[in-house]
Formats: C-alpha cells, sequence, structure tokens
C-alpha cells in the first residue's frame, strides 16, 4: 500500500527564546501533528500558548530550535508563495481599490486571465458593487474579505489564519464564519487556523488542535464530524465544544473549573477551608 504524504508534517517540534536573565524559555515542546491536503483545522489553546508561534514556524517566518514542518515532503526553511498568512489586524494596502488589492499577487499573469481571477473572487466574497472603492470606504468585515480575496487570487496551497475574525463585531464574525465555510466548500484550501474561540472552531474544523498553556503541547486533536453548515445548538456541537473547554481546564462559560488556593486547588463555588 503506498504511503498516503500528508500535506503539511509537523515533527518534534520544540521553540526556546533566550531570556533577558541569560536562562531559555520554552514556547513550543514537542509538537506532532499531521494535516491532510484540503483539511480544515482549527488550533486552540490558553492565551499567550503559542498558537502564533506555530502558524509562523509552519510558514517558515520562524525557524525552531529542534524539529521540523515538511510541506510535501518538503521541509519549510523560509516562506513560500504558495503559502500564504492572513493576519488577525487587516493587512489590505489603503491606496489600493478593492480590485487592485484583489489583483496584487497577479502581476505574473496576462492581462485577461488577472481580470477574470479578480471578478471570481470579487463575486464569491461578495464584494459585487464595491470594485473601485477604497478600504477607508468599507467596513472592517468587508475589509477582511478583501484580504481573503487576494488571498485566495494567488492560488495557493496553503492558508495559514492567524485569528483573522478576531476583531470583528459579533454579527459580522459570524457572518463571515459562514462565508468562510462555503469559500472552503468550493476551493478546498488546506487551511491551519488559530483562535481564541471555541466555538467557532467547532463551527469550522474538520479536527480541532487543542494545545496547552505555555511551554505547549499538543493536549489533543478532537474530530468534528458533522456535516456543514454547523448548528452550535445541536448536542454533538455543545458535546464538542465542553470537550475542548475541558481540556483547557475551563467550564462551558469559559471559567477555571479550578481555582488556586493557598491549600492547593478548590474547584468552582467551594470555598477555601
Amino acid at each position: 500500500m503506498n504511503r498516503v504524504v500528508p500535506k503539511i508534517l509537523v515533527e518534534d517540534l520544540s521553540l526556546e527564546f533566550p531570556a533577558k536573565d541569560g536562562t531559555r524559555t520554552q514556547v513550543l515542546r514537542s509538537i506532532d501533528l499531521e494535516v491532510q491536503a484540503g483539511e480544515f483545522i482549527c488550533i486552540v489553546g490558553p492565551s499567550g500558548c503559542g498558537k502564533s508561534t506555530l502558524l509562523n514556524i509552519a510558514c517558515g517566518f520562524l525557524a525552531p530550535s529542534r524539529g521540523r514542518v515538511v510541506v510535501d515532503d518538503v521541509p519549510v526553511t523560509k516562506p513560500d508563495r504558495r503559502r500564504v498568512f492572513i493576519f488577525q489586524d487587516n493587512a489590505v494596502f489603503p491606496w489600493l481599490t478593492v480590485r487592485e488589492n484583489i489583483g496584487f499577487g497577479l502581476r505574473d499573469r496576462t492581462a485577461p486571465e488577472s481580470t477574470a481571477t479578480i471578478q471570481r473572487y470579487i463575486e464569491m466574497i461578495g464584494l459585487a458593487g464595491f470594485e473601485d472603492s477604497y478600504p477607508r470606504d468599507l467596513s472592517g468585515g468587508m475589509n477582511q474579505r478583501v484580504e481573503i480575496a487576494r488571498a485566495l487570487a494567488s492560488d495557493p496551497d496553503i492558508l495559514f489564519m492567524d485569528e483573522p475574525l478576531g476583531a470583528l463585531d459579533f454579527l459580522t464574525r459570524l457572518k463571515m464564519r459562514a462565508d468562510l465555510v462555503e469559500i472552503w466548500r468550493q476551493e478546498r484550501k488546506t487551511i491551519l487556523f488559530v483562535t481564541h474561540d471555541v466555538e467557532e472552531s467547532v463551527q469550522l474544523a474538520d479536527r480541532i488542535v487543542v494545545m496547552s498553556s505555555r511551554p505547549a503541547e499538543i493536549r489533543s486533536v478532537i474530530p468534528v464530524k458533522l456535516p456543514r453548515p454547523r448548528n452550535l445548538d445541536d448536542p454533538e456541537c455543545l458535546r464538542i465544544r465542553d470537550e475542548v473547554f475541558h481540556l483547557m481546564g475551563l467550564d462551558h462559560f469559559g471559567r477555571s473549573e479550578e481555582l488556586d488556593s493557598p491549600n492547593g486547588k478548590i474547584a468552582r463555588g467551594q470555598d477555601p477551608v
């Protein structure tokens, strides 16, 4: 039987930073992960645990202290235009129109190819009628659509998305989640998506990677075998959400399940003796 080569392979990945006192701070420790082509993977974990750092290494922006990331059987040593990083802070060019932003990475295409590609993603992302608008004239959600369309127009193999919806208001975020699922269904790009929102991960992911606090390890990888679009009130969605919260040491309200006391840990709701 032929071996199925994963799209992304993370092997024994660790990262340390030198501290001011001469010691070293470990951020990631012994991370192992396989991602298949076309998978939508969400990465969750405590704030500051190293989720974004993992993405930066996988994209080639950072070098690990130990281990490696392999894409299509080739070790990652530097950024590659086939791998696109989408940040939380909107990175559209304010001096370019929607059309010009989306076409920014298409300068090696013929004019007819570029025009057709730009129009395809303008329509897919719901920006028809705003082609000649500048970012200052658009809402935050619309500018995030522009950035996603620009990324897709360059036809990347992999999208690395670092809390791309985090700065949006609640209703815009809900709409963008639904749109992102539909875009993924059409494009079937491999996506690694960092989020602090557990419900967002349940709604979007094929699998949820749950990381521990720093130095971060993978605590669990949870499959989400539910058809899309997903109803977050569905009992199975709620079960998966609560499982993720539990792995992160939280209850389903997002509160710590245990509290530290001078005499050890006490359960929430109890008084220390």
